[in-house]
């Protein structure tokens, strides 16, 4: 089992509260870029002192798994990033296996990035549709502290219907254009 949080707008004392309230061992940052002009506690280079303070281990992962990467053929014609691309890129399933393998550990890992809902980021439409396809549990974390099961987070995302019915960019795309 892995978990899944966004920092959005909470404190540092507030998100680590969360996290140590579920044994939070490793902190894996999916951000392709680990800064936050609007929440500077959860910059990289601040984090990672926070996350030792807290005897977390802080590692950075937004090189592998995040959801903007840094090669174009990555998005569609219109800037957004591909998540079934993204899927077949070899640093991406690297990054993958790296997680999977934390979510094998007896330790408590989380996955953060700096969107708060699950359904708006990547961690639920790429890693998290990963990481399911491979057996292991996800356990996400809204912006309300509450726990939700990769199954109900798709089913925000889709409407409960799957590809039938659902806006199915909305599941293979980023939200916003990035090229």
């Amino acid at each position: 089992m892995i978990f899944s949080i966004g920092h959005g707008n909470r404190t540092w004392a507030d998100f680590l509260s969360i996290l140590q309230s579920k044994d939070c061992r490793y902190l894996v940052d999916v951000r392709s870029f680990p800064k936050s002009k609007f929440n500077p506690a959860f910059s990289r280079e601040t984090l990672e002192e926070a996350c030792a303070l807290a005897s977390i281990k802080y590692v950075f992962m937004g090189d592998l798994v995040g959801g903007r990467p840094n090669n174009k053929a990555l998005y569609d014609e219109s800037g957004r990033a591909d998540y079934q691309r993204i899927k077949g890129f070899a640093p991406y399933q690297r990054g993958i296996a790296r997680i999977a393998k934390a979510a094998s550990l007896p330790e408590n890992s989380f996955l953060m990035c700096s969107e708060l809902e699950p359904s708006q980021c990547h961690r639920s439409k790429l890693i998290g549709q990963s990481l399911s396809g491979l057996g292991i549990e996800v356990v996400h974390i809204n912006k309300h502290g509450t726990e939700l099961s990769q199954e109900e987070v798709v089913s925000q995302i889709d409407g409960g219907q799957g590809d039938l019915f659902g806006d199915a960019d909305a599941m293979t795309r980023s939200r916003g254009r990035y090229l």
